[in-house]
């Protein structure tokens, strides 16, 4: 697989990054992507930017020789309700919207009302991506996940980062091998997630490929070496 967008990436502005717009976009440039997407925190994570930032993208060009930027945020799933920490005033503004549950903003309660509101942030119109579902900060349950991301057309991600062993996800692998297996039962695409906060981790999915191979997924089932397809989601 010939991997041509990374979409879940974040600069400085996220407050804990470590490499500013200009240098992710001549790192997405030397490493041939078609697509970058720089998906700064949504306003629950201390140190992010202001919501003002979100207002003002539409500054920035969208065109870097071949490959195209999409300027967008990686909202916070705040509850079992499925709020998320910014308005459709903003999501207006931007090319995408990847949503996630992060501890340090999340109001969580049972396997299964974790999970209602898991599928009421997929059903959400806004929503392009769900971010790391597989890390275990809440307990879910995967499959009505994976029936839910196949009914309204979200993506899943399986998140590169989170399987670092650093990390302390000790559940991820597991998580994401599970995951992949029920997306491979009902033919529901995903997409690799680097999760980059600095430029060299760009496109790094190298906790991804191996459950790709143990799980024998099918490559026609990952959308990072479909820009086209990709961009149907959005």
């Amino acid at each position: 697989m010939q991997t041509l967008l990374d979409v879940h990436t974040h600069t400085i502005m996220s407050g804990h990054a470590f490499s500013t717009l200009q240098e992710m976009i001549a790192e997405g440039q030397r490493k041939g992507l078609k697509i970058l997407g720089v998906t700064e925190h949504g306003p629950g994570i201390p140190g992010t930017c202001h919501p003002i930032y979100f207002r003002n993208i539409h500054v920035v060009p969208r065109q870097y020789g071949d490959m195209r930027l999409l300027l967008g945020a990686e909202l916070n799933i705040l509850n079992t309700k499925g709020e998320l920490d910014l308005s459709e005033f903003y999501y207006q503004r931007m090319d995408l919207r990847i949503a996630g549950i992060h501890g340090l903003c999340w109001e969580g309660g049972t396997p299964e009302e974790n999970t209602e509101g898991m599928i009421a942030a997929i059903s959400n119109p806004w929503t392009n991506i769900i971010s790391h579902p597989g890390d275990g900060t809440a307990k879910l349950i995967y499959e009505p996940i994976v029936l839910a991301s196949k009914e309204h057309h979200t993506l899943l991600e399986i998140n590169s980062s989170s399987m670092r062993p650093i990390r302390g996800f000790n559940e991820a692998k597991d998580n994401y091998i599970e995951i992949l297996r029920l997306c491979k039962h009902y033919e529901v695409p995903v997409i690799l997630g680097s999760d980059a906060h600095i430029a060299c981790d760009i496109a790094n999915y190298e906790h991804c490929l191996p459950l790709l191979q143990e799980t024998d997924f099918p490559e026609a089932l990952i959308i990072n070496d479909k820009p086209e397809e990709f961009m149907k989601y959005l």
